[in-house]
């Protein structure tokens, strides 16, 4: 009946009438939810006792759930439809599956600690949005409007202001600010195709004049109407149909968050460096970095905390839906145990027949019984799983190699093949069949095989083209059976089969969650997606909840979260601003919390993993070290009876005669290499075979290298190269000086380089020897960057007269971009990082051999579904294009979409643009509309697609908190081993200063020798009442700040400003208060005192420079009002909550390796974008979909800006689509092998940057999170003292006073 109930909900529409049979079914379950309550109620009592009704809290819910329907029936009685019940309906199922009640438990046992990190989290948002309000308010209002009355003296039908054509609004910047648009950027006007460039004035004198005299200017001619968009002012719209400003508290907030979730950030903060100051991406990489990167991975990590506590307290018991499935296949085996053991009766039965028996059983049975053995020792030998081996990875080939536009002979070919490879895997289940009868089936394994063959056979006889083609490509299932023979890969999958298995439940809590978020979002806003485009044609956004199948996907969308964006701004212009509670709620509920919990499941995959294998290792070094040392006992023994005999001990003296006549011999008899060989051999230690170790040049070598300054004058010459290299970039002139300075310093550097790499060879040795440069890898790497940049500056000094460049001075140009690999060698935290990411790369190796695999599967699965499908007409008017021939007839062009699944290649590339969650949606929807070869897509057409793309992406979820997983574990690794390290230099010091500690007589605390005046004001500063009352007072400045807003009365305006005044001076008297009572040397040396002086100097600051510097100042002085947010840090010293903020710090403190790790792939990356992207260039007729004025290559400090986006995922993939673009004639800019350098430079990029580094952060919060949990758990706290805590502002332990209770406590 709930099933039931869910069903009616889910074919209910609020804004249709729906049928009587629906109605009849809501009633009758509405009826049978009543009964079943009222007979609970009579047999169990309404309450008070134990068992009573309302004592249960799931009966608590279905209570209230039954309420709101009787609430419901009540309204709609009275003419109100509202049905609030509707989205009620699924939480149900909540309470009558186990498994989910046992996984609501540990949620609500999480809720006290998830409750305070998502009060940090909005807590530092309103921190940035407060910011925004005081800085940007009415900002994005800004137009470009005429200056003067254009329309009613030319009448023409103009916009008041400037519209562009394009997706981004024109936000100009006023005269007093310093915005990157003014409108003097306003592009001209166009008219049919070409560019207008008269003024209005002149165009009719010169109109006037042709009449006179028929001539002078031409009819093509025509005004540049948009040169008189000349004012900037205000208007009345923001951008994205309101949603995106900082008007107000509220916006402010809204917009920051959309800042911290990433997707369309860069676009907001494009309109505020137009209409403020360019500078200002220096306020939104903080936040993005704070907000996401930090408070997001902090909220995940504590929730996997939290999970893991909660699951160890029921370790024992397994989830119900694992009994079930447990169950199942108990049933299931006991069911084929049966089948078989009666088989093998009766096969038994037949293989010793009776006496009465027939002569020709009898003779069947011995015939029979050599050819199964016969088939059975090939089925077993190697020789035939080697083949199957290489069957398997030849129809993997096959598969792959099918493309769009490939020749009929070659589909042909392929035909044979795929006939070949389903003969053999039909011989091959036959033999296995015959050996192994019932017990064949038996194997999982071979269960799979038999389906695909099943599948195969089924293929071949239907003789299907594209449908069941499809088929085949589960054939590659079959290599994952390869991969589980590598012990380590075999890890890998086992964690994700148990991690898939532990989160069904998870996975059935998501999937009522996102029906009853697709409920309330049909209720909410179903059929007002409706908008009209500038034509006044009338559409519905494919993002909708018109019906429960689009609900469901736009909500799954939303948790991805891709363009989730859109669909806010839509629901913001459909209903009202209050509909963003409904999406700021399905992401904190469902992105933030039960994505995080599956992360938590694959984080404890990998604990227990670690445990395991700890344990195994355990066990096998206790098994092996009594044999060890048996061993070495008996060796030894032996040594002792049999070698240590005289004769055993030393060769008699003949013997050494003979093997000096032999040794003679031997050497008159080498021949000239070997004795070349030989005195190479002796001159081993010699550097290059010519510097003995005693040459005076090359013991001054090395006392060069061994001195402490040499390191640090080399990686000064890096630096400055380094500086000259971002220095590169495309716009410089030929002939320039800053050409000539930046070609110089190549050559300069390349020579002193060499000097260097000279200097170490001579004192090292080149190849031979222990410490020779070769046998360092860092040396070797030095080396041949040095060789590189010789060759580079050799090649540049050959081909400087030629007119055109060499090819390989190109590649040489690229390889440029390496240099900086120089700085790690010298850097040891930046070394230290990347061997630790080194000694990562087998654990990430083989996530990422287990994600191709699964690309693969799905890359081959796509070509045999959309090939040749990803087809569109582009032209005007293109609604009755049905076929590449009638677009084609219609001087239309047949364009092929960037991304697509034409062959394996271009799948594999579109699979990685939505397995990073980017523009994933897209596609999708370009696979539904797929229709079929050389045909014009068509919207929705095939919706049963939506099972190959959603699937993905759910699959895509695991594999990439397998990523985590992993750098979690390999950063715990490196963490313990650092531990191991420190305890011993601990332990050392602590062994040296033993001996010198001697006991001291206690000091009594500072406080006791003060005045009774003094020791009162002591005692006001270090109660709880100045925290609350401060506290409350901070909150009420931080209140009066959120008041402001854009346009805001005088008297709001003035009641913020006294208001101001007030607590500047309430601060600065506490801070004087403080300055008394603690003294001034112990008052800074309290970290939250400093934070209350600095707040209270930039207040009056403010205050001094707004009352009488304000026409001098080229900045407003109210900006620094900011800085009292900073104040609200006092509601952050309550226990839990200061246990997440040091848990943040600690963080901060430890990724300083892995900021260096990013500032160094960021900058590697920025010099190649550079070079090979710094000429792209956006046109009308090269229109970019990811690159901006704000977003280019064409400099370094742009490039890195771009590259902080790509990391950040925020439509990085419209950046590679446009770089990968096809070469027009006439294109400088674009080179010809950007087609497949560029995926290859974003991939590897995107890789590192969000699979890698990213998840090392996650990595660095769980274990500052961990050190913070065990700082906590060793807290003393000091019972009270005369009356007070003995604890300061900053809510720790008073050292000096504990020291003094401790050592008076021992002496007594």
């Amino acid at each position: 009946m709930v099933l039931l109930s869910c069903a009616v909900a889910c074919m209910y529409k609020p804004y249709k009438e729906p049928s009587d049979l629906l109605k009849i079914s809501e009633r009758v379950t509405f009826i049978f939810f009543i009964v079943e309550m009222l007979i609970k109620m009579v047999a169990l009592g309404l309450f008070g006792h134990r068992q009573s009704y309302l004592s249960n809290n799931w009966n608590k819910f279905d209570f209230l759930i039954n309420s709101v329907h009787v609430v419901d029936y009540l309204l709609a009685f009275c003419g109100i439809n509202w049905q609030i019940s509707k989205p009620l309906e699924p939480l149900r199922l909540i309470g009558r599956i186990p498994s989910m009640r046992g996984l609501m438990k540990v949620l609500l046992d999480m809720a006290p600690m998830i409750l305070n990190v998502f009060f940090l989290y909005v807590f530092i948002i309103i921190v940035f949005a407060i910011v925004g309000v005081q800085l940007w308010a009415g900002q994005l209002r800004n137009r470009c409007f005429l200056g003067e009355d254009i329309i009613g003296k030319y009448n023409v039908s103009i916009s008041p202001y400037y519209k562009p054509k394009d997706k981004y609004v024109f936000i100009c910047s006023p005269d007093g600010l310093h915005g990157a648009r003014r409108c003097s950027n306003v592009p001209p006007y166009m008219q049919n195709g070409k560019v207008c460039s008269l003024a209005a004035p002149d165009h009719a004198l010169a109109a006037n004049h042709s009449l006179l005299t028929a001539g002078g200017v031409s009819a093509d001619a025509c005004v540049n109407w948009h040169m008189y968009y000349n004012v900037c002012r205000p208007g009345i719209h923001n951008p994205q149909r309101g949603a995106i400003n900082f008007d107000n508290i509220g916006y402010a907030w809204l917009t920051t968050f959309q800042v911290v979730m990433l997707e369309g950030w860069t676009e907001i903060m494009f309109y505020v460096m137009d209409a403020y100051c360019f500078w200002s991406f220096i306020f939104f990489i903080p936040v993005t970095i704070m907000g996401s990167f930090i408070m997001m991975n902090v909220c995940a990590v504590v929730i996997v905390n939290q999970f893991s506590k909660s699951t160890q307290r029921d370790k024992g018991k397994p989830p119900a839906a694992a009994a079930s499935i447990a169950w199942l296949c108990d049933k299931l085996a006991s069911c084929l145990r049966v089948i078989s053991s009666k088989y093998n009766s009766r096969r038994r039965s037949a293989e010793h027949p009776s006496d009465s028996g027939s002569m020709e059983s009898s003779f069947m049975v011995h015939i029979w019984m050599p050819v199964k053995r016969r088939l059975e020792c090939i089925v077993n030998s190697t020789l035939f799983n080697e083949v199957i081996v290489f069957a398997i990875l030849f129809s993997v080939v096959t598969l792959a190699v099918e493309h769009h536009g490939q020749p009929k002979a070659f589909t042909r070919i392929l035909q044979v093949t795929n006939l070949v490879f389903v003969i053999i895997f039909i011989v091959e289940v036959a033999m296995k069949l015959l050996v192994l009868s019932g017990a064949y089936f038996w194997d999982p394994n071979n269960v799979f095989d038999f389906f695909i063959v099943i599948s195969s056979v089924w293929e071949l006889i239907a003789k299907a083209d594209s449908r069941l083609s499809i088929l085949r490509a589960f054939r590659l299932l079959r290599f994952v059976r390869l991969v589980k023979s590598h012990p380590h890969l075999k890890r890998q999958l086992l964690v994700l089969k148990r991690t898939i298995e532990e989160a069904v439940v998870l996975c059935g809590l998501l999937l009522v969650g996102m029906l009853v978020f697709s409920l309330l979002g049909m209720q909410l806003f179903g059929n007002k997606f409706n908008f009209q485009t500038k034509d006044g044609v009338t559409f519905t956004d494919r993002k909708n909840f018109d019906t429960i199948l689009w609900s469901m996907v736009t909500v799954f969308q939303i948790l991805t979260p891709d363009h989730w964006n859109l669909v806010l701004y839509n629901g913001m212009a459909a209903t009202s601003p209050w509909a963003a509670l409904y999406f700021v709620g399905l992401i904190l509920f469902g992105k933030n919390i039960i994505l995080n919990i599956l992360m938590g499941i694959v984080v404890e995959s990998f604990q227990e993993r670690r445990s395991s294998s700890a344990l195994s290792s355990c066990a096998d070094l206790t098994h092996l070290t009594p044999s060890g040392e048996g061993d070495n006992e008996e060796n030894f023994q032996h040594a002792i009876s049999g070698d240590c005999s005289p004769s055993g001990l030393r060769p008699s003296r003949s013997t050494e005669i003979n093997t000096e006549e032999e040794t003679d011999t031997n050497e008159r008899s080498l021949s000239l290499i070997q004795r070349v060989l030989r005195w190479c051999k002796e001159h081993e230690d010699w550097s290059l075979y010519i510097l003995s170790p005693q040459n005076r040049l090359r013991v001054c070598c090395q006392r060069v290298m061994s001195h402490t300054m040499f390191d640090h004058v080399v990686l000064c010459f890096i630096l400055l190269n380094c500086i000259t290299i971002a220095m590169e970039r495309p716009g410089i002139a030929p002939k320039s000086v800053e050409r000539q300075i930046i070609d110089t310093s190549c050559y300069v550097f390349s020579t002193i380089f060499m000097i260097e790499m000279f200097i170490k060879v001579l004192a090292l040795g080149l190849v031979f020897g222990k410490e020779s440069y070769c046998h360092s890898p860092w040396n070797t790497m030095d080396g041949l960057l040095v060789v590189l940049s010789l060759v580079h500056a050799l090649v540049s000094l050959a081909s400087s007269g030629m007119k055109k460049k060499l090819g390989i001075l190109k590649v040489l140009r690229l390889l440029r971009a390496l240099r900086p690999l120089r700085v790690i060698k010298r850097a040891p935290k930046l070394k230290l990082a990347v061997e630790a990411l080194i000694a990562s790369v087998k654990p990430i190796g083989n996530i990422v051999l287990i994600c191709c695999t699964f690309f693969l599967f799905y890359g081959i699965l796509g070509v045999q579904l959309f090939k040749g499908k990803f087809f569109y007409c582009a032209g005007k008017d293109t609604r009755n294009i049905t076929s590449r021939s009638e677009c084609l007839s219609a001087n239309y062009q047949w364009v092929r979409k960037t991304y697509n699944f034409d062959n394996l290649p271009q799948g594999l590339l579109t699979l990685f643009v939505m397995f990073s969650k980017d523009n994933w949606v897209s596609i999708m929807h370009d696979g539904l509309d797929a229709v079929g070869v050389n045909k014009q897509p068509v919207q929705n057409y095939n919706e049963w697609m939506l099972l190959f793309f959603i699937s993905f992406m759910a699959i895509s979820f695991v594999l990439l908190d397998m990523f985590i997983g992993v750098m979690v574990e390999t950063f715990y690794q490196c963490q313990q081993k650092q531990k191991i390290q420190n305890r011993l230099l601990q332990e050392e010091e602590a062994a040296m200063r033993g001996g010198e500690m001697q006991v001291q007589e206690p000091e009594r605390p500072y406080y006791t020798h003060y005045s009774p005046m003094r020791r009162s004001i002591y005692d006001l500063c270090v109660s709880d009442f100045l925290d609350y009352f401060m506290t409350a007072i901070v909150f009420i400045s931080v209140l009066m700040m959120a008041f402001e807003h854009y346009n805001e009365p005088e008297y709001i305006e003035r009641f913020v400003e006294y208001s101001y005044y007030v607590f500047t001076a309430i601060l600065v008297m506490e801070v004087l208060l403080k300055l008394v009572g603690f003294g001034v040397l112990r008052f800074f040396t309290i970290g939250w005192n400093l934070l209350d002086i600095v707040v209270a100097l930039i207040s009056v600051i403010s205050i001094v420079l707004e009352k009488t510097f304000l026409k001098v100042l080229p900045f407003n002085p109210s900006i620094l009002r900011v800085c009292r947010v900073l104040r609200l840090a006092q509601v952050l010293k309550a226990k839990k909550i200061r246990l997440l903020l040091k848990t943040i710090i600690k963080t901060i403190a430890q990724v300083e390796n892995i900021i260096l790790l990013f500032a160094f792939f960021f900058f590697i990356y920025a010099v190649l974008g550079v070079e090979l992207f710094g000429r792209l260039s956006c046109s009308d007729d090269n229109p970019c979909y990811g690159l901006h004025r704000h977003a280019n290559f064409k400099h370094f400090g742009m490039a890195l800006l771009t590259l902080f986006q790509v990391c950040t995922g925020d439509n990085w993939s419209g950046i590679m689509k446009d770089t990968l673009r096809s070469c027009r004639p006439g294109d400088s800019g674009c080179l010809s092998y950007l087609h497949w350098v560029s995926p290859i430079c974003f991939t590897s990029f995107v890789v590192m940057g969000q699979f890698v580094l990213a998840n090392l952060v996650v990595a660095a919060i769980m274990q500052a999170l961990e050190d913070s949990n065990e700082l906590q758990s060793k807290t003393i706290y000091l019972p009270s003292q005369e009356g007070h805590d003995a604890c300061l502002q900053d809510g720790e332990v008073d050292e000096e006073e504990e020291n003094w209770f401790e050592a008076t406590s021992s002496l007594k």
